[in-house]
């Protein structure tokens, strides 16, 4: 039974939230890593989808719960399996593994079910969420043309996912969550990619089906990127669709009017798994089971939905009761809309049989309209946007853009521009057509389309193949097309060859390659007419003829073409150029044209035409007269032209100055910023006072629209940029009234708030939003970035003298580290506020992890809108103590609370790890001996001797192109690239070798060696008396079954009294030595490509350096594997023996163990490499770590520990129990 049989006859129930179900297990980092990833280099808790490969049965327990519930479609545990986002717990590799067991689990347990009762079949859907990054927006306020992701990125990420949930057994796709279309579309031509390859293979014969799923965000009604619903439906409308529908952000309460709209617009099933409510003030989901089925019961009653079920904060309990409510319910039958041509951009555009003639905007063109090529040939794109302005205020309900000049780049060129209106709201919501003659220039232009726009053109020029393969491209994006009269003879210039060439392409791509028809555009060649030849008279005739056949005879296609292109023989006399187009147009539109590339600005009212220049331009264009051509020559020289003004000023202009600044604000315009804000500064008494009235006049406007849900997020960023440039006109006349005038003062604002993103965290989007949202409501934000150490933090916070700190996080390490800023901030005597936001972030981990470690107020914002409100409260000077008590009290009621129903994992007491540690039986083993004791410098090591031990695979990382080495070089996708940079590569180190640019340098050490209890002791010599150090190392403590040991480092080493005389041994190297000047030489040449090539290149050089130490050191130096033969991908697969950990990584994750590494090497004086106060490594491209011989030692995980063992390792180390804890925070389990 097919999942299309089932939802004709019942309405289907989809299971619930996945994370909700996974938080009771409590897991903790431990249960997240398994035994396979106990070596990983950083923490993984938090990352549910590994869950799928370390604890399948929990995974499967909850999609049985969901099953028994009535569940007929349980989504795959998958949301985030992809690459991007694996990235933040360094787990790409993992990527179609996580997706195929997620499918494995999923579809094992859903055929249990359907065994049991044929008669309810339950499928999987393979989830694909949206990633971290969005495509169509730009996280970088000043640089809205920026992208921190790319179509490609997303295509190749959401393949291999794809991938691994198709071999897995996923019945449906289900893209969801969706708040960028453009990412959707990625997700959807990486299916049709997949699926097409698997059809070309002879594995698959059906289409593989599609759920889409998009995400309201706001009051607005808008995607987060922008969309309404209905150009969000026009956008997606393409591939093997399933079904379209909403889920998350909005509760069912608020989702209904979109449901509804959804619901009557769709050609296909409608889903809706809503919230169990809008999230409380903790930012729980306080909806009860029997209140979310109510809600969606009216769903069901109005006929809305054919799939239901929930999303965040619902459980088996929700399910079950939707299910009872839908158990009897019809399904909502599927309408068949129109094969209209349905566009969007931000907004839809439907053209029906009645819509009026469709004006193309054709000024944005390089080719055609001096002043823009002009603007984009200097680079200025901001103000080329104006051009694209002017056309929408003109009437254009399609943006056209063309890039064709021999000077540009004209893909980059494309690319950035159309990145650039998608900042622009008010030029966004249109449709756009990619207008080039290259194809690399359309695609390019395509992978930045969220909305459904028109690719202007394709023809059978070049033969029937690649027109066929790339109509089929342009479908897989879900463009419409335009088709030219041109085949491989030539173009068309006579009626006849119109009408042959447009059924050819139509016959082509309608029966051949299922090009839906309502989609087609053609183009029969509007040709200039009165040229002097007597073959050129019937060109307009002949097109006029050809669009009414094509409109009786090819059904739904639709006809275009360039509307100015009749009147070239005319150039530089406008009053007849617009006469003609409009009496051309009035005929045209007559016989059946559709739309038409003009210039609003040239195009006259037929009905106002002088009568005498009209009968003269229409025996032209009718061709009525032999001598038609001469007649209208000699009277165009008779009239004069108006010199029309290409741009008239708006009628804002007229409007006082502080009128035009809250306009310019509102709708985020550029253009005459600087004169306003200079007429504002000449008549104001001080520059402050401008900012300080119209420009927050302004601003405020803006800020009460976007609370209102009148402006969306798009909007209010641009409205920051234009404030910024304002307020940076302004500075210059400030300082220098303040450095006349000292007691002028500052700017007054309604607080000072200082935003980061905290170390070890680069996702910045959400810290964006707020900061943008506070702005606009007279808050002043010092951004410092991603990145940002908790010292820089408060350094900055005390220079700037704020009066709120935020701490923003995405990843999950991210919450240890804001924990840490709040004990710096308490050390260091702060009392300021701290706010804490991002998505990993909770109202009760501030409450109980950050809240018991600051004396100030710690306040945990749920989402942007209420940052404003958050902010004021902390700062009103009525109000601030009441507001601070009040949420200590209900933080102090939180963390009650969580306590009591507290469930994490059970950390065993050190001294019972300790009696469990890890046995090796060192009555029978003989210690191998190194060949020297002390140490053994490496002063210049031959680079020659490093280059077979390199691991290219995170070199291609480096520069975010995805893939194994040497696999990469001949993917189909970045292949080609790659094998280009792999060849620059192998290049520029070949230089590096044999001109001795970097030099490499290494000390290594051995000592002798015993355990005493977890401490590695070493000692000065051989007689083993006289202690030289002291290697401390952690056991861990995370309960686990009977027979399993707790290990520790010291493990490995015998016991003092065993009578094994064992040995330990450390090393350091680097290949950084002269990185640093080869680098400044390149970007002193502006060459950042060699800058970063170099640094890429050191830092494989030196993993290397450390690879092959450890071979020397395994078959020579310490000779316990002399007779080793391993290559280097087995080498890179850790298939030695022993092993060399390194302070900071998971069994190890002390640093400061590292000053002790570093002391016995004499490291700094051995090899040039130095310890920063955070103990990183300079050079960067350095490594350094502890050498164990012992057969059985192996590689592991500390994780969690107690308080016990934290307070006896401060103990042993002779520290404080503070600068343990700072050091071990995320290792700290309790």
């Amino acid at each position: 039974m097919s999942i299309r049989e089932e939802l004709n006859k019942r309405i289907l129930i989809i299971d619930g939230a996945m994370g909700t179900m996974i938080q009771p297990y409590g897991l903790s980092e431990a249960d997240f890593r398994g035994e396979r990833f106990i070596n990983h280099p950083c923490e993984v808790k938090g990352n549910n989808d590994l869950l799928n490969i370390t604890q399948p049965l929990i995974i499967k327990e909850i999609h049985e719960a969901y099953l028994e519930a009535g569940a007929d479609i349980i989504e795959t545990n998958t949301f985030s399996s992809q690459v991007i986002s694996m990235a933040d717990y360094q787990m790409e590799s993992l990527v179609y593994e996580l997706n195929y067991e997620g499918a494995r689990i999923a579809k094992e347990a859903a055929t249990q079910f359907t065994h049991k009762n044929p008669a309810k079949p339950r499928f999987v859907a393979g989830a694909i969420g949206p990633t971290n990054r969005t495509a169509s927006l730009s996280p970088d306020v000043n640089d809205p043309g920026y992208r921190a992701v790319t179509f490609d990125d997303l295509v190749n990420a959401y393949y291999e996912q794809v991938r691994g949930l198709i071999d897995g057994g996923a019945d449906v796709l289900l893209i969801e969550t969706i708040f960028d279309t453009l990412n959707a579309k990625a997700a959807i031509f990486a299916i049709i990619q997949y699926e097409n390859e698997l059809k070309a293979a002879g594995k698959r014969s059906e289409s593989i089906d599609i759920m889409i799923s998009g995400t309201i965000t706001d009051a607005s009604g808008r995607t987060l990127s922008g969309q309404t619903v209905e150009a969000f439906l026009n956008s997606i409308n393409h591939g093997n669709i399933l079904s379209i529908g909403l889920n998350c952000a909005l509760g069912a309460k608020e989702m209904r009017p979109h449901i509804e709209e959804l619901s009557e617009k769709a050609g296909c099933y409608v889903s809706a798994y809503p919230n169990a409510g809008l999230p409380n003030e903790f930012g729980g989901y306080d909806e009860q089971p029997h209140e979310t089925a109510h809600l969606i019961e009216d769903f069901i009653e109005s006929g809305f939905v054919n799939i239901v079920g929930g999303c965040c904060g619902t459980t088996p309990k929700h399910i079950r009761c939707i299910a009872d409510k839908a158990a009897k319910a019809k399904p909502r039958k599927v309408p068949k809309p129109e094969p209209f041509l349905r566009l969007s951009g931000l907004e839809p555009i439907t053209y029906t049989p009645n819509s009026v003639f469709m004006n193309i905007g054709e000024r944005t063109n390089v080719t055609g309209s001096p002043k823009f090529a002009k603007l984009i040939l200097s680079g200025d794109f901001e103000a080329a946007l104006s051009v694209a302005r002017q056309q929408v205020e003109g009437g254009a309900q399609v943006i056209d853009v063309n890039m064709d000049e021999g000077m540009l780049d004209s893909e980059a060129a494309m690319t950035r521009f159309l990145n650039l209106i998608a900042s622009e709201p008010d030029i966004a919501k249109l449709p756009i057509m990619v207008d080039s003659s290259k194809w690399s220039v359309i695609e390019a232009g395509l992978k930045c389309l969220q909305g459904k726009g028109i690719v202007n053109s394709i023809s059978l020029k070049e033969g029937e193949d690649l027109f066929k393969e790339r109509a089929t491209t342009i479908m897989h994006y879900g463009a419409a097309v335009v088709v030219m009269a041109f085949d491989e003879v030539g173009q068309a210039d006579s009626y006849e060859r119109r009408i042959e060439i447009c059924k050819r392409s139509y016959d082509i791509l309608v029966n051949e390659v299922g090009f839906p028809p309502q989609d087609i555009i053609f183009d029969p060649n509007i040709l200039t007419v009165a040229t002097g030849l007597e073959e050129h008279n019937n060109y307009a005739v002949d097109f006029i003829n050809a669009t009414q056949w094509i409109k009786q005879n090819l059904p739904l296609a639709k006809v275009s073409g360039g509307v100015s292109n009749i009147s070239f023989s005319f150039r530089g006399n406008n009053v007849v150029r617009e006469a003609m187009h409009a009496a051309f147009l009035y005929h045209a539109i007559k016989a059946g044209l559709d739309m038409g590339i003009v210039n609003a600005g040239m195009l006259e009212v037929y009905e106002e035409i002088d009568p005498t220049l009209l009968t003269y331009v229409e025996d032209v264009l009718l061709n009525r007269r032999e001598d038609a051509t001469e007649r209208l020559v000699e009277f165009a020289e008779t009239v004069k032209s108006k010199d029309k003004a290409e741009v008239k000023s708006a009628e804002w202009r007229s409007g006082p100055v502080e009128e035009r600044l809250s306009h310019a604000l509102v709708k985020g315009i550029i253009e005459f910023l600087d004169d306003d804000v200079e007429e504002a500064r000449l008549k104001y008494p001080r520059p402050l006072e401008v900012i300080e009235g119209p420009l927050m006049d302004g601003m405020n406007i803006v800020g009460d629209l976007f609370g209102a849900g009148k402006m969306f997020l798009p909007q209010v960023v641009k409205s920051a940029r234009v404030m910024k440039k304002a307020v940076a006109y302004l500075l210059p006349f400030i300082e220098a009234e303040k450095a006349k005038n000292p007691s002028a003062g500052d700017r007054k604002n309604a607080g000072k708030i200082l935003m980061a993103t905290v170390k070890g965290d680069v996702h910045d989007i959400g810290k964006n939003i707020v900061g943008v949202v506070l702005a606009c409501n007279n808050f002043e934000i010092i951004d410092l970035g991603v990145m940002v150490p908790s010292q820089k933090i408060l350094d900055e916070a005390r220079k700037h003298q704020v009066d709120i700190i935020g701490l923003s996080g995405l990843i999950t390490p991210s919450l240890d580290e804001m924990v840490h800023v709040a004990k710096e901030a308490e050390r260091e005597g702060f009392k300021i506020p701290i706010m804490i936001g991002g998505a990993t972030t909770s109202r009760i981990h501030a409450a109980v992890k950050i809240a018991p470690n600051y004396s100030g107020t710690i306040v945990h914002v749920l989402d942007a809108s209420r940052s404003v409100t958050v902010a004021s409260n902390l700062l009103n000077p009525e109000s601030k103590e009441s507001y601070a008590a009040t949420i200590r009290a209900e933080y102090d009621q939180a963390r009650e609370n969580h306590l009591r129903k507290k469930s994490e994992k059970k950390l065993v007491p050190i001294e019972e790890a300790r009696a469990k540690r890890f046995q090796i039986n060192w009555e029978s083993y003989q210690a191998p001996k190194p060949a020297f004791l002390g140490t053994k410098v490496f002063d210049d090591f031959p680079l020659d001797d490093l280059l077979p031990y390199i691991d290219w695979t995170p070199f291609f990382h480096t520069w975010e192109l995805r893939g194994s080495y040497p696999r990469i070089l001949t993917d189909k996708t970045v292949g080609t690239e790659a094998s280009k940079l792999f060849d620059d590569a192998k290049k520029l180190l070949q230089e590096i070798v044999s001109n001795k640019l970097l030099t490499a340098k290494g000390v290594i050490g051995f000592w002798p060696a015993n355990t005493a209890g977890d401490d590695i002791v070493l000692y000065k010599d051989e007689e083993r008396k006289e202690i030289l150090t002291r290697i401390h190392t952690l056991r861990q403590q995370a309960e686990k079954a009977k027979d399993q040991p707790y290990y520790a480092l010291s493990d490995f080493i015998a016991p003092v009294g065993s009578r094994v005389n064992d040995y330990w041994g450390g090393f350091a190297v680097t290949t950084g030595i002269g990185c640093d000047k080869l680098v400044a030489e390149y970007e002193k040449n502006y060459d950042d490509y060699n800058s970063i090539m170099v640094k890429a290149l050191a830092d494989r050089l030196a993993e290397a350096f450390a690879e092959k130490m450890h071979e020397m050191v395994r078959k020579e130096y310490w000779g316990y594997s002399s007779d080793e033969q391993l290559s280097n991908e087995e080498l890179i697969k850790e298939q030695y023996a022993g092993i060399r950990p390194a302070p900071g990584y998971p069994a190890c994750p002390e640093h400061t163990e590292k000053i002790t590494l570093f002391n016995i090497l004499d490291a700094e004086e051995n090899t040039g490499i130095y310890l920063t106060e955070s103990l990183a490594m300079h050079p960067t491209a350095a490594v350094s770590g502890f050498y164990f011989s012992h057969p059985e030692s192996r590689y592991f995980g500390v994780g969690k520990l107690g308080k016990d063992q934290i307070e006896d390792y401060a103990k042993r180390k002779n520290e404080t129990v503070e600068v343990v804890e700072r050091w071990l925070g995320p290792n700290l389990g309790y």
